[in-house]
Formats: C-alpha cells, sequence, structure tokens
C-alpha cells in the first residue's frame, strides 16, 4: 500500500482499505467475480454494537469483516427479491491484527477477510471456508 495522500506515520484510512478491498476483488478470477454477483463492500472502523450484540461478541476487535444478506444457497427465483448483499470489512481489527501478525501484508489480510466474507455469500460455514483454506 502506497503513503501518497497520506502523512508519514498515520494509520490507513477507511478509503485506504476501502481501495485494498477493491484492488482484491477485482484480482479474484473473473469467473469467481462473475458468480458473487451484486454484493456490496463498506468499511468502517468497527461493527456497531447492534452487530456485535447479535454475534455474542464482548471485544469489538474480534471482528474484522461480516457477510449481512441472504446467502446464494439460500435464494429463490421464486421468492422475494432479497436486499442487497453487504460485506462489512472493519478497520481498526483489520489493522490490530495486521500489526499484530507481522507475516502479512495488509492488502493479504484485507484479501484474506474478503474472500472469507465471500465464502459466506455463497452460503459457506465458517468450517467450509476453514477447510478450503487448509487445502
Amino acid at each position: 500500500m502506497s503513503d501518497e495522500g497520506r502523512a508519514p506515520g498515520l494509520a490507513p484510512s477507511l478509503e485506504d482499505i476501502a481501495r485494498l478491498a477493491e484492488a482484491a476483488f477485482a484480482e479474484l478470477p473473473e469467473a469467481f467475480r462473475r458468480l458473487a454477483g451484486e454484493v456490496l463492500f463498506r468499511v468502517d472502523d468497527f461493527p456497531d454494537e447492534e452487530v456485535l450484540d447479535a454475534l455474542g461478541i464482548q471485544d469489538p476487535f474480534e471482528l474484522t469483516g461480516l457477510y449481512q444478506g441472504v446467502d446464494l444457497a439460500q435464494r429463490s427465483i421464486l421468492g422475494p427479491a432479497p436486499e442487497s448483499s453487504w460485506i462489512f470489512l472493519y478497520r481498526r481489527p483489520l489493522l490490530d491484527e495486521w500489526a499484530d501478525r507481522g507475516d502479512v501484508t495488509l492488502a493479504e489480510l484485507v484479501s484474506h477477510v474478503l474472500v472469507h466474507e465471500i465464502g459466506h455469500h455463497f452460503g459457506l460455514s465458517d468450517e467450509q471456508i476453514d477447510l478450503i483454506e487448509a487445502r
């Protein structure tokens, strides 16, 4: 990630993380992007309290990303049109994990979390995603 446009020593902004996510999505195979369909991305500093409560998470630094919507496996052409699907990336938890790990670039971490959340968009569970990643 370039520091262009950012004063030295400043943490990457919401916009910086969004650019990394857009670049990561653009680097995915075209067939994968096409299958994902229309999914919207949003970067926030932290998940809101409602999200944390719904997931039973006490520490907002524990959640780096979240998929919200009706996953593709649950959609029906006969049912009502689903609302937009969203992938949220959370800047502060991402930055903390990046700093703590020290073995990946921020771009790699954002890409990893983005692909994980796209897996949920496809209807995969955390366990299924973990098995795929282990291969």
